[in-house]
């Protein structure tokens, strides 16, 4: 049946376009900062960018003695503990809240994909 033929034949596009296509005369594609960079500038070069740069601490740490978090060891910093209230694991949280352990009915429900339920 050619019915898709005769919905198509009759569509039309909800958008519309004014005017013809255009192309800009001239585009300017000299580099520039992001509008909403704090500096509104392009550094100088990919070098002076580097050592103000900071990803997880600053990239341009020289020695190891520096003050930077990253050039700590883990153990330096201390315990980590949760706070009143919070829990890193479910298997700290009060019994009636943590995993309930699976039954053999369970298992082979899942291993058979449910079709020993049904046998």
């Amino acid at each position: 049946m050619n019915a898709t033929k005769q919905l198509l034949q009759h569509r039309q596009p909800m958008i519309r376009f004014l005017g013809k296509r255009t192309t800009p005369s001239k585009i300017d594609h000299t580099p520039h900062a992001h509008p909403a960079s704090p500096s509104l500038s392009l550094p100088e070069s990919f070098a002076s960018y580097r050592q103000k740069a900071q990803q997880h601490g600053p990239l341009n740490q020289t020695n190891q003695f520096s003050t930077g978090i990253g050039s700590k060891s883990g153990a330096s910093l201390g315990p980590v503990e949760a706070g009143r209230g919070t829990f890193f694991d479910r298997s700290e949280l009060p019994a009636r809240f943590q995993r309930t352990p699976w039954t053999k009915a369970e298992i082979d429900a899942i291993e058979s994909g449910g079709a020993s339920l049904f046998a």
